[in-house]
């Protein structure tokens, strides 16, 4: 009886280790998404029931999806034996197996994981003699999270009086996105709001109508998942300045016009002593009244008459020759008093023309006296600027050294009170009690002590 009934439970151990070699394998990864930081070691789990029987042949393939879109999968690790495991060259020193085939694990282990390895892993197991259908593989997502990077904040558009400006902030890295705040402060260091009509997204402050109080410090912090990490700028709003750029351009326009008006003043001159100088000429060619005179029929019996007269009136003609000579001097001496007045004219003119040359090199010397002291002060406030970071790092120091006094206060009242419990504690005491009241009793006479010979 005994002897049929272990038969009867070998037969029945025999045909559940049949059924348990006939079942179909099942692949499981816990979880669909991990997420580990940049730089550290993870481990994906990957399970597999039932386990294969001991004289089966199993084959574990870990494989992550293609930098190129619709490509198959790659392969990270392959597992036949235990003397047979396979990492490709890619994964090569960063990628290992840890199972167990009895107990159907197959993890994969990759260490200082990279942004790069934020991509979908599969993991297959498959069993040679396993001729069932179930689920051999099964996938999960890695995500790489990167901390920020200390972003950079930067100021667009001119800190004027009444401009709209816009402050970004941006981190170059950080998985995932990471989130961005600003926050205000004044001149004194004391946190503020933004002004009511300022917008704040996605790292983008924008600042419209601003005045003096938009002046102070602005901090920018960029978080994610891992950490954050902040920039900061000091913005000094100014009242509005003309710029370098139409300065240049007045005064520009300024010497061209001022070219142009001595051109014309010169060209004007040239023409008026062209015309005196015509004039002058036409002067001294005209004849004289009785002179170069055309004659008529009349005149003629004149002439004749004068012909018969020519002995008388000889001593005449040489009087007129001697009158026209003086003529001719006196036009010449007129000449050269006139030459000469033109050429005092001329001086004065060109005189004239220096001091205007004078004048606009002094004026030349002005605006450059004044972008001087333009740069001086643009000098200056850069100068106040730095004594006033000084200031607020003077201020930090007296707060840290506060706080240390502070401290010491409180170690100093603790001190103070522990000495104060320990006095309570010894004058609250039964021994000091004890000696309080022997005080009251009279003194006690030993028993050995001499009386007195006058008693």
């Amino acid at each position: 009886m005994a002897d049929t009934l272990r038969l009867l439970g070998f037969i029945l151990l025999l045909s559940a280790g049949l059924r348990v070699a006939s079942a179909a394998i099942v692949v499981d990864i816990p979880q669909k998404q991990y997420k580990i930081a940049r730089g550290d070691n993870v481990t994906l789990p990957c399970t597999f029931t039932p386990p294969p029987p001991a004289e089966s042949t199993t084959l574990i393939t870990w494989r992550a999806a293609s930098d190129v879109p619709d490509s198959p999968m790659i392969d990270i690790i392959s597992f036949v034996s235990p003397t047979a495991v396979k990492v490709t060259t890619k994964y090569k020193g960063r990628a290992s197996l840890i199972y167990d085939l009895t107990k159907g694990k197959a993890d994969l282990q990759l260490l200082r994981v990279t942004s790069a390895d934020t991509r979908t892993y599969e993991c297959h197991v498959n069993v040679v003699q396993d001729e069932e259908d179930g689920t051999p593989s099964d996938t999960a997502n890695l995500i790489v999270l990167v901390a920020p990077s200390t972003p950079k904040c930067t100021i667009e558009g001119k800190t004027e009086y009444f401009q709209d400006i816009t402050l970004t902030c941006k981190s170059e890295e950080g998985t995932p996105t990471p989130t961005y705040k600003w926050q205000s402060y004044d001149v004194l260091n004391n946190p503020r709001p933004n002004p009511p009509k300022a917008t704040d997204l996605n790292g983008i402050l924008s600042l419209y109508n601003i005045s003096k109080d938009t002046s102070g410090f602005y901090v920018c912090t960029s978080t994610n998942e891992i950490k954050s990490a902040k920039c900061n700028l000091t913005m000094a709003v100014m009242a509005p300045s003309m710029s370098m750029a139409s300065t240049a351009g007045i005064i520009g326009a300024a010497a061209g016009a001022l070219l142009l008006l001595l051109v014309i003043i010169i060209i004007c001159c040239c023409c008026r002593r062209r015309k005196n100088n015509k004039a002058e000429e036409y002067a001294m060619g005209t004849p004289e009244d009785g002179e170069f005179t055309d004659k008529d029929p009349e005149e003629e019996d004149e002439h004749v008459r004068s012909e018969q007269e020519r002995p008388v009136k000889s001593a005449d003609r040489r009087d007129v020759q001697d009158e026209r000579s003086e003529r001719s001097y006196d036009r010449r001496s007129d000449y050269d008093d006139r030459r000469d007045q033109n050429i005092s004219q001329r001086d004065d003119r060109d005189d004239r023309y220096d001091d205007r040359r004078d004048r606009y090199n002094d004026r030349r010397d002005r605006n450059d006296d004044r972008q001087e002291r333009y740069d001086d002060r643009r000098e200056r406030n850069g100068d106040r600027q730095d004594r006033y970071d000084d200031r607020r790092d003077r201020n930090d120091d007296r707060r840290d050294r506060y706080d240390d006094h502070y401290d010491r206060y409180d170690d100093r009242h603790d001190r103070y009170d522990d000495r104060r419990d320990r006095h309570d504690d010894r004058y609250d005491s039964d021994r000091y009690s004890d000696r309080y009241d022997s005080r009251d009793r009279p003194p006690s006479v030993p028993p050995n002590k001499p009386r007195d010979p006058r008693n």
